[in-house]
């Protein structure tokens, strides 16, 4: 019987008393549970590493405005920027994850990872992580598979929902499937790709889920590039052996407690926090004004019999 993925510490003991690498765990859940052959595992992944990358690209090269008009071409303006606030690479990072997600918000072709609304952070990480470091596309596909393992134990523990757990389970989830995929694409060991994850949702505890207008659009855009950044970081502070000191699964579990509590307003509903303010507000009416606008006048005759 294959791990299930209900603890990181327990995927830390198979792995090792099995002789497996992580991603491996992954492969063979997904080839016992789902009964699929590795061979359309790895094509899968590789389709859907495609359009990750064709949605960065088209979100730096096509028109991107929303219909709401909340969302106009931002990544562009990033990733032309003559200013670059630390370095090039960072500056690219941000355009990245905003380009990737600004094609969701404009009706495009994205990859849910683990949600539509986080759909700009694992593309815009492995994307540059790929740029920096030359990682092949075997070793991110390798990476996606260990994305997908964090991403099944936090589902299990917490949740991946905004409506659900607000914002943190969203971006934070992502951000931390991310940061699992950098350290391990840079040869990091299991402590510390699972200490990557737990500081990287520590950064995200609480975050609400507010959407203007009810569309995945701002802030949602924006925390994408906001959590690409940390999924960084907490590689960075992981790699160099820095503990988390509360560890992952206790992380994951105290994400999901606030969850629980988190008021309903904060949840997806847009009755609260950025959604309440009086400008997000008369937002709202025009948009809402608009949709009912372009609706017909009346429904069509019924066919004559």
């Amino acid at each position: 019987m294959p791990f299930l993925f209900e603890s990181f510490e327990a995927w830390k003991q198979y792995h090792r008393e099995n002789t497996m690498l992580l991603h491996e765990v992954v492969l063979e859940y997904e080839q016992t549970q789902k009964d699929h052959s590795i061979q359309l595992i790895n094509e899968t992944l590789a389709k859907s590493w495609q359009v990750m990358k064709d949605a960065v690209r088209s979100g730096l090269e096509d028109e991107m405005k929303s219909r709401s008009g909340m969302i106009d071409n931002g990544a562009k303006k990033v990733y032309r920027s003559p200013i670059a606030v630390l370095n090039p690479q960072f500056r690219q990072l941000i355009a990245r994850a905003l380009a990737a997600k600004e094609v969701n918000s404009c009706m495009g072709r994205i990859v849910a990872a683990p949600t539509a609304g986080a759909s700009g952070i694992m593309p815009g990480v492995l994307v540059t992580l790929q740029d920096i470091h030359g990682i092949t596309d075997e070793k991110i596909i390798e990476a996606m598979l260990v994305s997908a393992g964090i991403g099944l134990i936090i589902e299990q523990r917490a949740s991946l929902a905004g409506a659900v757990g607000g914002c943190q389970a969203e971006t934070g989830s992502a951000g931390a499937m991310a940061s699992g995929a950098i350290v391990y694409c840079l040869d990091g060991n299991a402590d510390r790709v699972f200490n990557a994850v737990a500081i990287t949702l520590q950064c995200m505890l609480g975050l609400v889920c507010d959407p203007v207008a009810g569309l995945v659009e701002v802030p949602c855009v924006v925390r994408n590039a906001s959590a690409a950044a940390i999924a960084f970081s907490a590689a960075q502070i992981a790699i160099a052996q820095v503990d988390s000191v509360i560890p992952v699964d206790e992380v994951v579990d105290a994400m999901g407690e606030i969850g629980a509590s988190m008021e309903t307003r904060y949840k997806e509903t847009s009755l609260g926090g950025l959604a309440a303010t009086p400008t997000a507000q008369r937002i709202a009416s025009r948009v809402l004004i608009r949709d009912i606008d372009i609706l017909p006048d009346s429904e069509p005759d019924a066919p004559k019999v």
